[in-house]
């Protein structure tokens, strides 16, 4: 029901713009969002959008990271600047009931992609 894109290799204050495409219904209906993971790690929030288009962001992306959705093309986007090798990770996106749910059950989201490699270096 989730699928990322746009993952890849940047240099260090980059630019990167991950895509998921998601279902009609998750789109309209859930709050969805990223979160990035390290293998034997836990999950890090980066960012929700709820049904009403109301946005949260981690203080670590806030002023770097944009999270926006195409409602149209059942897209959900992650526009990523002023990338740092902190950054480098594994990015999932994972729709949720509604967005406090979202950050408080983010270990336990079933309901997420397979994952969007990103990695800045330089």
């Amino acid at each position: 029901q989730l699928a990322e894109s746009g993952g890849g290799s940047v240099q260090t204050g980059g630019s990167l713009r991950l895509s998921c495409a998601a279902t009609p219904f998750l789109v309209n209906s859930y709050c969805l969002g990223w979160f990035r993971q390290r293998p034997g790690e836990e999950r890090v929030g980066i960012a929700t959008i709820g049904v009403d288009g109301a946005t949260q962001y981690a203080d670590s992306v806030k002023g770097r990271f944009t999270i926006s959705k195409d409602i149209a093309n059942r897209l959900l986007y992650l526009q990523m600047d002023s990338l740092q090798p902190e950054d480098t990770d594994m990015y999932y996106c994972a729709a949720e009931y509604d967005c406090n749910y979202w950050w408080s059950l983010l270990q336990h989201l079933a309901n997420r992609g397979q994952g969007t490699q990103v990695t800045v270096s330089g």
